[in-house]
């Protein structure tokens, strides 16, 4: 079998369609679909239904999936030993990363990073799912401490505390009047946001130890990540109240367009996490890129811990015991 038949199978099962897998692999489409086409003859089997709109795995491409992929990890592993001979490290660097680190963490890395790497490719997917990070493909992911994956190497990153803001323009304020508790907002129009799992969060709020979580109603919902940026010119143009990220929305508050709304309950929570499989041999480029977190270039300062499965309560995602070890 060739070896990039191989690859470009794994390519387009992962990505879900040839365009995508184009696009991540640098590959034309005509070639990707040529190079399966070729696998498939050569097996004798169909190992991808294919439509007009997307693609999906046979039950013969599933399995061969769930074998091929470690497999050509460790095939990948293999040839970047390579990479260590080199006066440079080279090759490219998959990230899979929410909204708020591609707008609040990364622009304040990556520059630097691909100044101080220029053989270094940077390939980043921006999604809100909670997502295995190598069945999609990815080196690394960028997630907060509640949603990390289980058994991962996590490097902080970015800030270490980040705050939840609630705010609302002047003209909504003067019309709507100030809440002066967090159960106020039940009785205004607040603009919320919606996960790809469909889930809305609540607006949460914490003051002296006091939590206070509201599900309150509102003229429109945006999907986070995406939608955000809408969300916040909509809460700008008098609309109503919004709740997120403080730095997200601090150049409105700033210049006086959103002014803070029940400021004393605003929450804080810890900052995010790179994070990558425990595994002995890194690739190069996530190896330059871990340093160059570690080395302190987001200013974070802080060590380097190994969440272990104990760490994680079992189904929920959560982390539950602070018995980290430094690596």
């Amino acid at each position: 079998m060739e070896l990039g038949d191989l690859s470009a199978f794994l390519a387009v099962a992962r990505s879900g369609g040839f365009r995508e897998a184009s696009r991540r692999s640098g590959l034309s489409p005509s070639g990707l679909s040529e190079a399966v086409r070729r696998l498939e003859t050569k097996l004798g089997v169909r190992l991808l239904h294919r439509s007009t709109r997307s693609v999906a795995t046979t039950e013969a491409g599933a399995r061969l999936l769930d074998r091929l992929g470690p497999a050509l990890g460790e095939v990948e592993a293999a040839l970047d030993v390579v990479n260590g001979f080199r006066e440079r490290p080279a090759g490219t660097l998959r990230l899979n990363v929410p909204a708020s680190a591609a707008r609040l963490v990364l622009p304040t890395i990556v520059p630097a990073f691909l100044k101080a790497y220029p053989d270094i490719k940077l390939d980043v997917t921006v999604d809100e799912s909670f997502v295995d990070v190598l069945a999609a493909g990815c080196d690394a992911g960028i997630r907060y401490e509640e949603r990390l994956e289980q058994d991962m190497i996590a490097v902080p990153i970015g800030p270490r505390r980040q705050r939840m803001a609630t705010a609302a323009s002047p003209a909504y304020l003067a019309e709507q009047g100030r809440p002066t508790h967090p159960r106020d907002l039940l009785a205004h129009r607040c603009l919320r946001g919606r996960f790809p799992s469909g889930t809305v969060p609540v607006y949460e709020f914490e003051r002296d130890g006091e939590v206070v979580t509201v599900d309150p109603d509102g003229p429109m919902i945006v999907r986070l990540g995406g939608g955000l940026d809408l969300a916040i010119e909509t809460a700008v143009a008098g609309c109503g109240v919004i709740q997120t990220f403080e730095d997200w929305v601090r150049p409105h508050l700033d210049s006086g367009a959103l002014v803070p709304v029940l400021e004393d309950w605003w929450g804080s929570f810890s900052g995010p996490f790179l994070y990558y499989p425990g595994r002995r041999h890194l690739p190069a480029p996530l190896r330059a890129f871990v340093d160059f977190v570690k080395d302190g270039h987001d200013g974070s300062g802080q060590k380097v811990r190994r969440l272990s499965s104990t760490r994680i309560e079992e189904g929920s995602g959560r982390c539950s015991s602070p018995a980290d070890e430094e690596v």
